[in-house]
């Protein structure tokens, strides 16, 4: 019971941290997203970088592996830029529940991908996150909105194929210090680039929200993997939810941002889709267990 709870706390901080990384995105204010991603990626792989380096690991990537961790970091990158354009244009607590879609995408791109197969109950929470999504989305000509919104749908749906190739990439054996380090270094060499061609000039203020929006991301990924090595995913993953709470919470505080009664009807569709997976996955769990 100590390492499930030690598990909660980890994946609530986790929560909060992607939060306020995404609150530091935007007061990083009017530069391009890429360039917010650069920063961003930048201090996680030095954080990465580190971690290997006090570790004493070597980082083996073999013939295997390479295309698998190439296709994780390209998927990652386009839900990263999304999610930050998402974040810089509409509500925090919109943007967050729209790259929330990921792990419905994730079951999508598992069949797709993995050949697993879609039961009749995740079809259908595929089904109703969907129309929640909708909800917030809001697809009319008349939403001023709709671009930024299906931006931020296109994040969601790029983190959930990243996702796939984690998950394929754990059964490799490949040590998951080394896949945040690829990725992020592969982030920044995409991006560096436009940030060479169009850097836009920072102030000291934006500077440091992109530095705390780095900070925040290394610690939330750190949080959530201490998370997943106390507990497993199937008994907290569906904690991962608070950071929606947290987006809507920093957003009214920071921002007076306050979500329609359509986006919060979309929240609960979504989220209660989540919360029903979490429940199957780990009924499902429990029934294989030796009795």
């Amino acid at each position: 019971m100590k390492g499930y709870t030690r598990g909660i706390v980890c994946i609530l901080m986790s929560a909060f941290c992607f939060a306020l990384m995404n609150v530091c995105v935007r007061l990083a204010g009017d530069l391009p997203s890429v360039q917010k991603s650069f920063f961003r990626n930048l201090i996680a792989a030095v954080f990465a970088l580190v971690l290997l380096i006090r570790e004493r690991q070597v980082p083996i990537i073999t013939k295997r592996q390479l295309p698998m961790l190439i296709l994780r970091s390209v998927f990652g990158t386009v839900g990263i830029l999304c999610n930050f354009y998402a974040v810089d244009h509409l509500v925090l607590a919109d943007a967050s529940m729209l790259n929330k879609m990921s792990p419905f995408f994730a079951i999508i791109c598992s069949w797709l991908v993995l050949k697993e197969k879609i039961t009749p109950m995740q079809g259908m929470a595929v089904l109703a996150a969907f129309i929640g999504s909708l909800m917030i989305i809001r697809p009319t000509f008349s939403n001023m909105d709709l671009f930024p919104s299906l931006i931020g749908l296109l994040g969601g749906a790029g983190a959930g194929a990243a996702y796939t190739m984690v998950r394929k990439l754990g059964q490799t054996g490949i040590n998951r210090t080394v896949i945040v380090l690829f990725f992020s270094a592969f982030s920044c060499l995409v991006t560096l680039p436009f940030l060479v061609f169009d850097y836009h000039p920072m102030s000291g203020m934006q500077l440091m929200a992109l530095l705390g929006a780095g900070l925040a991301a290394s610690g939330g990924q750190f949080a959530i993997t201490a998370a997943y090595c106390y507990a497993p995913a199937r008994e907290i993953s569906v904690y991962d939810y608070s950071q929606v709470i947290f987006s809507a919470f920093l957003g009214f505080v920071l921002f007076q941002q306050i979500p329609d009664w359509m986006s919060v009807f979309g929240y609960i569709l979504i989220c209660g889709s989540g919360v029903a997976l979490f429940f199957y996955h780990r009924r499902q769990a429990d029934c294989v267990k030796p009795q």
